[in-house]
């Protein structure tokens, strides 16, 4: 497997992994870098691409409490089933406002796996639909996000149609 092919997967959902856990965006850009770094190290002790995510997420957790360890800060066990509301993430331009803003079958999916980490299969099951229909769901969901973050936000788009640059919220106003 290939770092490029881990990034093409994987990198939304790490990067909302990191953000529930650590709560805050440029300590979660750290993680998330220092995370993507390892991985792209370490790739040739992968042994089985079907544990990749299992892999990736060992990693980014390591990484997280490696980041709490050297800023000497405690953070109290979060409950696994315990929902963190989506409030949390207000620090995140119009962030709350977009996610509330989606056709429920999206935000639905969105929260569920973002919010309150559960697995792509789980979310299947729990919603009577297909797995196929959860990824379509989160496709779609992520697609009116980035609409909206840059119409709304002016973030623009790199070569891999991923969010960058920083916000401008003069359109959205306070939320």
């Amino acid at each position: 497997m290939e770092t490029q092919k881990i990034w093409d997967n994987f990198n939304d959902e790490l990067y909302f992994f990191i953000l529930k856990k650590v709560k805050n965006k440029d300590v979660t850009n750290d993680v998330f870098q220092n995370t993507f770094l390892k991985i792209h190290k370490n790739l040739s002790k992968l042994k089985k691409e079907e544990k990749a995510r299992a892999w990736i997420f060992q990693i980014a957790r390591n990484e997280i409490v490696n980041h709490f360890k050297k800023e000497s800060v405690y953070v109290e066990k979060l409950d696994a089933d315990k929902e963190i509301p989506l409030q949390k993430y207000q620090h995140i331009c119009c962030f709350d406002k977009f996610i509330n803003d989606l056709p429920e079958i999206y935000r639905q999916v969105i929260e569920l796996i973002y919010v309150k980490g559960k697995k792509q299969k789980d979310v299947a099951k729990e919603l009577e639909i297909s797995l196929e229909n959860v990824k379509a769901r989160i496709k779609r969901a992520k697609d009116i996000l980035k609409k909206k973050f840059n119409e709304c936000c002016k973030y623009e788009f790199d070569k891999n149609g991923k969010l960058i640059g920083e916000s401008n919220c003069s359109i959205c106003g306070p939320l």
